[in-house]
């Protein structure tokens, strides 16, 4: 099997079966733009670092994919001069553009899926993707616009593995649902390898991101706020979610 044949065949089984999706209170999906926020300090990271690296002091245009409130393109704003937020979530949007206008930076947004929108976004002198890739399924095509969109440079920052497998064990208990294997920050190299692109690849380990407190997690598990409770009692006896993060840089 390819390497992009096998992130299809991992991410497509990481789905919920619709069975449990129809029986959830609300969507499993569903994300408060305010919790993506970016820092007023930006945090100094492997990602920070190669992202200021590409842009080397000499200003240009940064393209972030999958924005969210502007995290990764706000913690190299002050060596920009533009930034282009492209996010599908509109409530996400307004957050990267306050953001943006009260800090003083000058930003355009971008409504939509990547790479259906990579046209309307355009060219950047640095492109960072931070977070997105594993709600991918069809990669290459995914990695090649955000390739394509560089002039000189792409920093995708990913978890290890995939950020929901740590929840795998209270899928079983709750839903008597055995996940199956996840994708792998190793496995998006490979995609990447096979698509003729070797990138740099630093390991490391970052602080909390989102909000992983027991109403969290039942929502995530599509399970109703009445059951709360025994979530609580359930993340207690689970390993705390894993904090290995990869930056990968071509």
């Amino acid at each position: 099997m390819t390497a992009a044949g096998r992130w299809r065949e991992l991410q497509e089984q990481r789905g919920i079966p619709p069975e449990i999706v129809a029986r959830a209170p609300e969507s499993p999906w569903k994300h408060d733009p305010k919790h993506f926020g970016a820092p007023e300090q930006a945090h100094d990271t492997p990602s920070r670092d190669a992202a200021l690296a590409v842009l080397d002091g000499a200003g240009g245009a940064v393209l972030d994919v999958g924005c969210g409130g502007g995290s990764a393109s706000l913690a190299v704003a002050g060596s920009a001069d533009l930034l282009v937020g492209v996010d599908h979530n509109p409530g996400m949007l307004e957050v990267f553009s306050a953001d943006c206008t009260a800090r003083g930076v000058t930003f355009r947004t971008v409504l939509g899926e990547w790479p259906a929108v990579a046209g309307e976004a355009g060219s950047a002198d640095a492109v960072l993707c931070h977070h997105v890739g594993y709600n991918t399924v069809d990669f290459p095509p995914f990695l090649l616009a955000l390739t394509e969109a560089a002039r000189r440079g792409v920093v995708m920052e990913l978890t290890a593995r995939h950020p929901m497998a740590w929840l795998d064990p209270l899928w079983l208990r709750f839903h008597g649902l055995r996940r199956a294997e996840p994708a792998t920050a190793d496995d998006a190299v490979a995609v990447l390898v096979e698509l003729g692109i070797t990138p740099t690849v630093v390991r490391w380990r970052r602080p909390a991101r989102l909000p992983e407190d027991p109403e969290w997690v039942a929502r995530r598990l599509c399970l109703p706020p009445q059951r709360v409770g025994e979530v609580a009692a359930a993340l207690a006896e689970i390993p705390p979610r894993a904090r290995d993060t990869v930056t990968l840089s071509w």
